[in-house]
Formats: structure tokens, sequence, C-alpha cells
């Protein structure tokens, strides 16, 4: 009963009909109590008592109730007690094989109503556990059933979907999905895969997605979600994920993972409860054998030990731990947030000092070539972007998606090039026409210095509040980019959120960019100019970092880039911005929000000192019931049936107390 909550899965782990690689009508996901095995042999178990106990209480002769009694122990005794033996095999003991030798030991003396009633409340305890355990779960990855079993593809390569005058549809798995694809959604009909809009508009309720309560106008260019509500309008969307990739897919698998590591509080409690049941068996043997030599009768001595061994059981402190952990990671899940383990859950809650990158954190991460300043002798700004955008075009960073975007605007398609390279926090480089073309920041790339022209053509754009970007053509500044970015609509609240959380310093910035552009974002957001890094490449972020957790601070690095990887590993525990967030960040960082929204930080970092709270409020409780069922024992005499439902009542108390934090209120208290 105890690890029930870590080992118990549904009946069926099959995916839906709605997840990614799947096909036909979704089933009902919610688990049913009488589905889980541990419900129905605690509800034989129960049923078995109830009819044997009026047989015995009146009186009946024993042949008609104690076969009743026989059955009502195998079916809710054999499940823990052949865990137990499996557990035994392996040198473990396993505190549910316990309950069931103190059962057995109970009828073995003659007390076989109070060894039944011990196993009835034993076997319910355990099927309230795993029906409880099963929602955490399913409350996740009940969302695979909010996605589509399928979609309609449209075969022409038109948005329109027209094909000789006619609608070219099909309908398809959503597994068959591709990138690429353009798929119609009908009014009331739920998005396939996710994407971008290319044509339609309408109103699509994303609260399964991004928690907000109402529908938002979606037109071509705006992203969907799989699993997200279409309205009233039909829209065509662009398939911009494979769905086995999707937002949706991406919570469940994450959480799933989370869901099978444990915390470093729970590790050590496992560690303990070895030591202690060992230890527990040694004083239970001991409290049957002292007192038969003192001359006390063979019943009363092993009732004692034997309600001794109940009692002192650790159920409750080995459930105290997983079950908040467990609740936080999934509610998490359901708004946005992917905590990767149980660990870092934990971890989030002990955060006190929070560094923050500034370009696609901070800001929107989504910004526009401003100002071309061309310095060659007769260049045109056309001729500058050319260059530059092929340069940037394999480039994931998101100034050199600004920058290519920029020539396209303009109707310049970016020339092929060549021999490309990227160096984090310096920039990129690229063979263009025969010509050796470098974009990047000045103050890394003009290792000699600038000349005074550059320099006061760069001093002009920063002073103005752009971040400067530097062309270079076989070695000789062409022109300038002055780059913009706007703060996150919900960087402010998030900011006052965090610093109302950082205990030990107020939140601080580290970011590549020039300390000018750095600075005015910071301002908005609400951070001190003297918590600004800036200049900063991947290796000085990471040293930053190390530099305040060897001060003894337990550092958050919220981030997006390639060039944040290296401060997200140093970091006690990292979060990065996952919509546009790069692969290497994503995997390097212990959760990701997957929605973008940076208010998101705060609460589940909030969440995480609940959960903590949790944990320690179960460790106490247990502790105390099992503290005062013990002296109750050993100093009078406890009734083996009122031992067993404190213990067992303590054990439910804790998984549930664990469990309130899947409730949505939980997320919004945090």
């Amino acid at each position: 009963m105890t690890d029930t909550i870590l080992r118990h899965r549904p009946d069926s782990d099959a995916p839906s009909g709605g997840a990614a690689g799947t096909s036909g009508p979704p089933p009902a996901r919610r688990t049913a109590a009488l589905s889980l095995p541990e419900a129905r042999w605690a509800l034989a178990a129960l049923v078995l008592f109830l009819v044997a106990l009026p047989l015995q209480l009146t009186g009946a002769p024993a042949w008609s109730w104690g076969p009743l009694y026989a059955l009502c122990y195998a079916a809710g005794g054999w499940e823990p007690g052949w865990a137990g033996l499996q557990a035994l095999r392996e040198k473990t003991l396993d505190v549910d094989l316990l309950m069931v030798v103190a059962a057995i030991g109970a009828a073995a003396i003659g007390q076989v109503l109070d060894g039944a009633l011990l196993i009835v409340i034993f076997a319910t305890s355990g099927a309230l556990e795993a029906i409880a355990t099963a929602r955490t779960e399913d409350s996740v990855r009940g969302l695979l059933d909010l996605a589509p079993a399928t979609a309609t593809r449209l075969r022409s390569g038109d948005p329109a979907g027209e094909r000789g005058g006619e609608r070219a549809e099909e309908t398809v798995p959503t597994a068959e999905l591709a990138v690429g694809d353009l798929v119609l959604v009908r009014p009331g009909e739920r998005v396939g895969a996710d994407g971008r809009v290319v044509d339609g508009s309408s109103e699509v309720d994303q609260s399964t997605i991004t928690g907000e309560p109402l529908p938002v106008p979606r037109a071509a260019g705006d992203e969907v979600f799989a699993g997200t509500l279409n309205g009233t309008g039909a829209l065509t969307v662009r398939v911009e994920r494979d769905p086995a990739d999707s937002v949706l897919a991406r919570i469940v698998a994450m959480v799933e993972e989370a869901s099978r590591t444990k915390a470093p509080t729970q590790l050590f409690v496992e560690r303990i409860e070895q030591r202690y049941s060992i230890g527990m068996v040694a004083a239970t043997l001991l409290l049957f054998a002292l007192p038969l030599l003192f001359g006390d009768g063979l019943s009363d001595s092993l009732l004692r030990a034997m309600t001794f061994m109940i009692v002192a059981s650790p159920c409750a402190v080995v459930l105290a731990t997983m079950p908040p952990l467990l609740s936080a990671i999934a509610n998490a899940g359901r708004h946005g947030v992917l905590v990767k383990s149980a660990v870092a859950m934990e971890q989030l809650g002990q955060v006190d000092a929070v560094a923050l990158d500034k370009t696609g954190t901070l800001t929107e991460g989504t910004p526009r070539v401003a100002e071309a300043v061309p310095l060659a002798p007769g260049l045109t700004e056309e001729e500058l972007l050319a260059p530059a955008a092929a340069a940037e075009l394999p480039s994931e960073h998101p100034l050199a998606r600004a920058v290519v975007e920029a020539a396209r605007a303009r109707g310049i398609e970016p020339p092929e090039a060549s021999d490309f390279s990227s160096e984090p926090g310096r920039g990129v480089t690229a063979r263009v026409g025969g010509r050796l073309v470098r974009v990047g920041a000045p103050s890394r790339l003009l290792e000699a210095g600038p000349s005074p022209e550059v320099a006061a053509a760069v001093g002009e754009l920063e002073a103005r509040g752009r971040t400067a970007v530097v062309v270079l053509r076989d070695g000789e500044p062409i022109g300038l980019l002055g780059i913009s970015d706007r703060l996150r609509p919900d960087a402010a609240e998030a900011v006052a959120g965090l610093t109302a959380l950082a205990t030990a310093a107020p939140p601080m910035v580290l970011t590549g960019d020039n300390a000018a552009a750095a600075a005015r974002i910071a301002a908005e957001a609400g951070i001190s100019a003297d918590a600004v890094r800036a200049g900063l490449l991947p290796e000085d972020k990471a040293r930053t970092v190390a530099e305040l957790s060897a001060a003894g601070r337990r550092v958050l690095v919220i981030g997006d880039g390639v060039n944040d990887a290296p401060a997200l590993a140093a970091a006690h525990t990292g979060i990065a911005m996952g919509r546009a967030g790069s692969d290497l960040a994503l995997e390097t960082a212990d959760a990701v929000v997957v929605r973008d929204e940076l208010a998101a930080v705060p609460r589940v970092l909030r969440l995480s000192r609940r959960a903590r709270r949790l944990v320690l409020q179960n460790l106490v409780i247990a502790a105390v019931f099992i503290t005062g069922l013990v002296a109750w024992d050993l100093a009078g005499h406890l009734p083996l049936p009122l031992g067993v439902a404190g213990h067992e009542g303590s054990t439910v108390i804790v998984g549930l107390n664990g469990l309130r934090l899947l409730r949505a209120s939980a997320w919004r208290r945090g």
C-alpha cells in the first residue's frame, strides 16, 4: 500500500484514440473506481466481511462464517502479500507484507474478526490511494483525449483547397499529418495539430492549453494548438509540428517522465524506511518474547505485538512526499509549465535568487530591424540587408530571424550561402557570393576596436535603445543594423512576483546585448540598473551564475536560446521559455513554459513551495499518529481495531492532503 502512489498504473496504458499515433474514437480516459484491481479486491473483501460479521455475532456455527472470513483475507491480502514476497526475494522489507503478517497472526490466536477488519481497512486504504493516484495521472493524460482522432487534410497546396472547382479534402488520422500539411478546421471542431492559420478567421477556445478563460480571435498568421476548440469560423491551418511533438503530447510525455522520478526527500525517506522496518520487526519480536518470559499469556503477547507492528509501520511517512510533488507537477502541466522531474519540482521551491535572459525571455523574442545604416560608400540599405540575411538564414537566433524577415519585407530573397558557422554570443559567419560575411555584435567582431565613424554610429543606435549588429564583408564593416524588441506584456507582473519570492537578491538580467538596450528593457520590467549584466558571452553567464551559487544562493535561471544553455545547466534550477526556445535550452532546463507566459514562472515557484509545505505537514501528521499509537500500545492496551483505524486513517489523510494540489484553485492561488 505504501508505494501504491509510485507503482500504480491504470489497467489500460494504451494511448487513446485522440493521441498522436492512433486512430479511431478516443475511449473515456477518466478512471472509474471499480476499473482498478485494488478497488475490486477491496470491495470483494468488504462484502465478504459484511456477510460474515452478522453470522458470527448472531451465534451461527463457525462453518458458516469461517470460510467467508478466509475468503476475505485472501481477497484483501493476496495482492500486497504477493508484492511483499517479491520484494523480500530482492532483500527488501515491504511494510505491506508486515500488515498481512499481522492480520494472519491475529487470526492465529483466535482474533479472526480483528484480523479481517485489518485486512478490510488495509485493502480499502490501498484502493483509495490507487484511485487518488489514478486521478493524478488522468488529470494530465486525459488531455490526449482532447486531440481529435482524425483531421480534414486539403490535398491541394492552395490554402483555399480548390482543385478543378471542387474542394479537395480527405479525412486522415491525425497521426498521419506532417509538417507543411494544410488542415481544414470547421466550426465546432478541435484542432488536430499545432500550426499556423493561413486562411479564415474565428475564435478559438485555448483554455485547455493556455488557461485563458475566454476564446481568443485567430486569423491568418496566428498560432493554434492541437486539442483547442474552434468557434464559429472555418480555419485553414498549416501544420508546423509533427503530432507526436505537439504541445499536448509534450505535456503528457514530460509529466509522465517526471512521475517516474523521486525527489531527494523521497529517496531519503525510502533509505530510512528499510532500516526502520527492520528495527520495527526486531522490536515486535522483543515485544512478543519479553512478556512471555515474565509469564504473560501467548494470546495477549501476540496480540500486543501484532498491534505494535501495525501502528509502528511507516506507511504514512513513505506516502508523505510524492503525492504533493506529483500533484504539483500535474497541475503545472495542465497550465502549460512542464516540470521534468520530482527533483526539479522540489528544487523550484528552494530558489532564492533569479537571473533572466533578455531577448525572448523578458522581451517577446520577435525583434525587428528598426534601422539599416550602410557604412560603405554607395551601399544601399537593400544591398546591406541581402548578404546579412543570407548569412543569418540558417541561424535559429531571434535576431537572425529579424534580419531575414526585414530583407524579405523589402522583397529581397536571401542569396545562397555556404560554409555557415555560428558562435553563440558572437555571431554568424558564411560565404555569400564568394565573399566572407560575418554578422554579430560589434564588440565581438571588431576585435581591434571600431573606427571612430563606426563607434559613433553604434553609439547613436544604442542611445536610441537599439541593439546594434555589425555586418562585415571580407573583414571590413559595411553597415549596421539597429534592432529593437518589445517587452512582454506580462513581464512587469512576472518580475514583481519573482522579486517577492527571491529573498536573497532582487532579480537580475544576464544578456549579451549592449548595456543601454538592456537597461531600457530592465527598467520597463521593474529591474534596477545595478542588477543588469550586459555584453555577456555564454560562458560569462554561466560564470555569473556559478559565482552566485558559490555565495550560497539557490539560483533560478530563465532563458530561451542556445547561449542560455550553459547558464541553465550551471543553475540550481533552470526554466526555458518553450514556444520559441532552442532545442538545447529545452533539453538543459529543468522546466519548460510551453506557452511563453512569463507570469507562469512565479506561479509555479509558489506551487512548488506549497508542495514542500504539504510534504512537511504530511511528515508531521504521520509522526504524530505513529508516536501516539505506539505510545498507547506500549503504555496501555490499544485495541487492534482502533490501531488499524488510526494507522490506515493517517495514511489516507496524508495521501489525500498531498493530492489537494491537483485542484485548479491551487494554481490560481500560486
